[in-house]
């Protein structure tokens, strides 16, 4: 059966993949400059590679990729307003926000862990950018719940359950 997945299929169905949430920083020409995301993920051990897929239409990733390199920043399940700060196209996505630089972009106050890379490869990957970070230097900051997003919220209800497939899907 061929079937071509709708934008709107794909946000519903995959919305029941709970993710944790990230934002990815960096640095233009001496300003901070910052995207939430979603799509975050280790890829490799061994060397250290993560990824991140930041949207082709973001204003924030080009002036990042500039650099070369970038901190993945993340959130704790407190940092909801960061979240929502960087997911905007705020003009000063920082302000109100505490951070400190580092070489590779700024390191925000709050997080759970930071991933300090550089940017081995980026691949087209339709609406997306595939950005394969090389780790260089992680750690965590403190022990807390993670901030999650699940089916188009924050967070995780109690007993959700099990998802009941959509038959159109």
């Amino acid at each position: 059966m061929d079937h071509v997945a709708s934008p709107a299929q794909m946000r519903r169905v995959l919305g029941s993949f709970a993710s944790g949430v990230v934002v990815v920083t960096g640095e233009d020409d001496g300003a901070p400059v910052g995207i939430t995301c979603q799509s975050f993920a280790s890829v490799s051990l061994d060397p250290p590679f993560v990824l991140f897929c930041p949207a082709r239409s973001s204003s924030s990733w080009p002036r990042i990729q500039r650099s070369g390199r970038f901190v993945v920043n993340v959130l704790a399940g407190d940092q909801q307003d960061v979240c929502d700060r960087f997911a905007t196209r705020a003009v000063d996505k920082f302000a109100g926000v505490s951070w400190h630089a580092t070489a590779w972009g700024p390191s925000l106050e709050g997080a759970l862990a930071t991933v300090r890379c550089t940017v081995e490869a980026v691949h087209p990957g339709g609406d997306h950018h595939v950005v394969v970070g090389r780790v260089e230097q992680l750690m965590t900051h403190r022990e807390d719940d993670p901030l999650v997003f699940f089916r188009g919220a924050y967070g995780l209800a109690p007993g959700q359950g099990p998802v009941v497939p959509d038959p159109g899907a």
